[in-house]
């Protein structure tokens, strides 16, 4: 279902937004939207796809799966489909290249080369790859993603992602893997086989804190971006999409992210480990468990403004026993007056293990005689 845009008390939302068909910015640490204009609607991604491919293979370095020194061959087979095609690193028939190179190009110029050499060499195949994506997809909770190429080559509508989706893959590569992102995304442009080429990233080094994320261009996709940004803590991330021209791109993407600095306060609602609320456990040596945030909730409003707040839990309760610390098994919906509803995770304060069978027994007494 399509998400409609919403109307901020602060009107320059909707005005930078105006050009862009699907819109959003949220705060990456908190989870709260700052601004949503269609952002459940599917689209073809393009080049975004491209940062499925590299969470994958971040993912598989993070496992042990997978290192950045590795050299895989970009093969005669995938060279004849691939070489010089669209987007590219300038890769030779057999020429060996090491992952990290592959990372490089793949974040750096969007290579399609480059993402089926890495497709091929760390999972196989690229039927092998695609299915890694959609798996992770799928744990991730984007519901409204599939993924049929590693790189965004148009493939008839079979890879489709959304901007609340491609907010969920961006807040999952930057969290889990801090430093690979740091190494890869942000970047001026890469040198490779005696060619240089420049990134076209709208916002790093144009913008305060800006570091990356990946631009995506089709005849059938428009022109789309995945942007993120840190400033003092709070890290912003951003989408749009559908957009018909790069200036446009360019002026929504700067806009947005300058906005969600200079147009809200921020307000500490809850620290980091700090109990929101707690949740009932069945069949566990407790009967319930903290919730608190697994990363410092803080509250942005529209500057100079005192909107009403409304916080409501949910869980899916009573929990059941055993309960890992650390492990998310509620959320807060937050909802500011004039802005979109936000939902917040949260995580288990402490461990809860599964009781004893007397105890379960007991405690199935009490319930039925409470």
């Amino acid at each position: 279902m399509a998400g409609g845009a919403h109307a901020l008390r602060v009107p320059e939302g909707d005005a930078i937004a105006q050009d862009a068909p699907i819109a959003l910015l949220v705060d990456m640490r908190s989870g709260q939207t700052l601004y949503s204009k269609q952002a459940d609607r599917r689209f073809v991604p393009a080049s975004i796809t491209k940062v499925m491919t590299a969470y994958v293979a971040f993912e598989m370095i993070a496992a042990g799966e997978l290192s950045e020194a590795q050299q895989f061959t970009f093969s005669e087979a995938a060279a004849e489909e691939w070489k010089h095609t669209g987007s590219t690193m300038f890769l030779e028939p057999g020429e060996k290249v090491s992952v990290s190179m592959l990372l490089r190009g793949i974040a750096s110029v969007s290579a399609n080369d480059a993402s089926i050499a890495l497709a091929e060499g760390a999972a196989g195949s690229v039927d092998a790859w695609i299915e890694k994506m959609n798996v992770t997809a799928r744990k991730l909770g984007m519901v409204n993603s599939h993924f049929g190429t590693p790189n965004g080559w148009p493939d008839d509508g079979r890879t489709f992602t959304s901007a609340n989706d491609l907010a969920k893959l961006a807040r999952a590569l930057i969290s889990r893997h801090p430093d690979l992102y740091a190494r890869y995304f942000g970047k001026d442009g890469l040198r490779h086989n005696g060619i240089a080429q420049a990134n076209h990233d709208p916002i790093t080094r144009a913008v305060k804190g800006a570091d990356g994320i990946k631009t995506g261009f089709t005849n059938e996709a428009g022109y789309g971006f995945l942007g993120s940004a840190e400033r003092d803590g709070t890290r912003l991330i951003m989408v749009v999409a559908g957009v018909d021209k790069p200036r446009v791109r360019r002026d929504v993407s700067r806009g947005l992210i300058e906005w969600g600095y200079d147009g809200f306060a921020r307000r500490l609602m809850y620290g980091k480990g700090q109990q929101v609320a707690s949740a009932r456990v069945q069949d566990g040596t407790s009967d319930h468990v903290t919730l608190v945030p697994a990363a410092p909730i803080k509250l942005a409003v529209p500057d100079g403004e005192n909107p009403a707040v409304v916080l409501k839990l949910r869980y899916e309760g009573p929990l059941r026993a055993p309960v890992a610390k650390g492990e998310e098994v509620a959320v807060l919906e937050l909802t500011v007056a004039g802005m979109p509803t936000s939902q917040i995770p949260l995580v288990a304060g402490d461990d809860v293990a599964r009781a004893g069978t007397f105890r379960r027994i007991w405690n199935g007494l009490t319930g039925w005689f409470s």
